[in-house]
């Protein structure tokens, strides 16, 4: 038997067994089982905790075969949307294929999704994911990249699926279908090995050594980089950049690649930033004025893995054209020779950090060993919490990872619900120290407390009549609750430590049901100073888009607690 499907299995069975209350719906143990696998092939493949991949999931009847969907904002006039498909084969001893019919509900969903103008039939949890996606094509203007995953513990599609992916005739550069199994996740968590290549520079090159660290600086030709991504693949990219790559529908993917295939490719030198790669050493010969070929142990590349994998795509796509005067600026950093392996991963994360901070990757676990982390672990222990601050790290206790900890603390202290729900990926990133500055435990855990309080309402389709906004507004009922909590007890968020974080908690647990329905009234209140009416209920599409800005901030309604702050 396979032994990756063993350890896999385990893991589901490990998932159901600590989370009985996500399962408490299903009676049979294999349905149980099957959504284990979607949340853990969500989390794995998009990297974040399975709490989150819980928010994602849309599978159920009338689920266009879609079992999760995640919509990435990557710019103003682009979002990546990736859409999972799983199949979980119970017989661990069977290989089989990635079935047929499934590519096929695939196609037909994106059919009907993304056509704002057909009419779709789709399930409570799918139904505001739908909404969003055309909100964001009617009302931004915006241009979908469409991720497909097709998951399962065996084998890849057969020709019959290729063949429906090439019958459907989707822009290459908006839609791809990917195949990931259960040898994939088990690599995601293994070690990875050391890359050691090497790389021929042409020309002269420059290299310096200061502070225990070396540099090379220098030009390669565009078809040496297809060449080492074609043999090592994403294996040479940082975890962290690694899910966000690939998106070749991205402008400035687009634009790299007409470069590429111009007539100015031989000064694509002049029009790139150039590629940023770290390695333990490297070596070439001096004795040469010129051209070295460097050997290199353990390669990385940190920063323009975006430019890598448009030239390897570019190269693979156009073989005919030539590209021998195709070269791309390379800086090499080699750091072995600094005084620990703890000194030379905390260069790494700041290089990393300082590289790609414009750019929409996900930074949190380079954050982890920053000191404003680290106090607030410490702090959180204090009050009976573990603070995950690593997503692959294993904690004991009752934990909160500090992806849930940002987007809750963003949306209800620093009050920007509307960006804590479009740019979950810049929350490590340029908006750092906005979120964590000035931020004890007590804060965070009541954030927390009530982010997920109406993370679970609005699961609750029951509650849709009474509340017709909450498929989409628990960002906003969140930070109104969270207002009102203050308000109620008579303080500021400055106010609130240690101290009096019993108090705070234990009447934020007892009146939760009774601060909802205020909250309520105070949106829709907004809601009607905004639009003189509560018609927008009526339209999913301006209702979605409604809550991704942050006009509502602005009304009388939702600004009476402002003084608290």
């Amino acid at each position: 038997m396979d032994i990756n499907k063993q350890i896999i299995d385990q893991r589901m069975t490990k998932i159901v067994a600590d989370n009985g209350e996500w399962f408490e719906k299903m009676k049979e143990e294999k349905h149980k089982k099957a959504k284990a696998f979607v949340l853990y092939s969500v989390a794995a493949y998009l990297e974040m905790e399975i709490e989150e991949a819980k928010n994602l999931v849309t599978d159920g009847a009338n689920d266009a075969g879609i079992d999760a969907i995640a919509i990435t904002y990557l710019n103003n006039w682009e979002f990546v949307v990736t859409i999972f498909q799983c199949k979980y084969t119970f017989d661990l001893e069977k290989d089989s294929n990635f079935p047929a019919n499934s590519i096929q509900r695939l196609i037909g969903a994106i059919n009907t999704i993304f056509d704002a103008h057909k009419n779709v039939l789709v399930n409570d949890d799918l139904k505001p994911k739908v909404a969003e996606i055309r909100s964001l094509i009617l009302e931004n203007n915006a241009i979908p990249i469409v991720r497909c995953v097709c998951v399962n513990n065996g084998l890849t599609w057969t020709q019959e699926g290729e063949n429906h992916i090439i019958n459907a005739h989707f822009p290459e550069n908006q839609v791809q279908f990917q195949h990931i199994n259960h040898d994939y996740m088990i690599g995601l968590l293994q070690n990875r090995k050391p890359i050691n290549t090497s790389l021929l520079f042409s020309g002269k090159s420059v290299t310096d050594e200061f502070n225990y660290k070396r540099v090379l600086i220098g030009k390669v030709n565009v078809e040496i980089i297809a060449g080492i991504f074609e043999k090592y693949g994403d294996s040479l990219l940082e975890k962290n950049i690694r899910n966000y790559l690939g998106l070749n529908g991205n402008k400035v993917n687009t634009a790299i690649q007409a470069t590429l295939i111009g007539d100015k490719k031989d000064n694509f030198y002049f029009y790139n930033n150039g590629i940023t790669m770290i390695c333990n050493e490297f070596a070439y010969n001096g004795l040469q004025s010129g051209d070295w070929n460097v050997n290199i142990a353990d390669l990385q590349v940190i920063n323009g893995g975006q430019t890598c994998k448009t030239i390897q795509q570019t190269i693979h796509q156009h073989q005919n054209l030539d590209y021998s005067q195709a070269f791309v600026l390379v800086r090499l950093y080699a750091l072995s020779k600094m005084n620990s392996d703890i000194d030379v991963q905390a260069l790494i994360n700041d290089i990393t950090i300082a590289t790609n901070s414009q750019n929409p990757v996900d930074l949190t676990d380079l954050r982890a060993n920053d000191e404003r982390q680290k106090k607030i672990e410490l702090d959180m222990q204090e009050l009976g919490y573990t603070y995950k601050r690593k997503k692959n790290e294993v904690y004991k206790g009752i934990i909160i990872p500090s992806s849930v900890s940002a987007e809750a603390v963003f949306t209800i202290w620093r009050r920007k619900p509307y960006l804590a729900k479009t740019k979950k990926m810049e929350q490590f990133g340029k908006f750092y120290a906005e979120i964590f500055d000035a931020l004890n435990a007590a804060q965070m855990v009541i954030a927390v407390l009530i982010y997920r309080y109406c993370d679970t309402q609005r699961k609750k389709d029951k509650l849709y009549d009474k509340y017709p906004h909450l498929p989409y507004s628990n960002y906003f009922m969140a930070m109104i609750i969270g207002d009102l909590v203050l308000s109620d007890k008579h303080i500021t968020i400055k106010d609130l430590t240690y101290k009096n974080f019993p108090e705070i908690k234990a009447y934020f647990e007892k009146n939760k049901d009774d601060l909802f329905q205020k909250a309520h009234v105070l949106l829709e209140k907004a809601i009607i100073e905004l639009y003189d009416n509560t018609k927008i209920y009526k339209d999913s599409q301006r209702l979605s888009a409604l809550f991704r800005r942050a006009e509502l901030l602005e009304t009388e309604n939702l600004n009476l607690y402002n003084s608290q702050k």
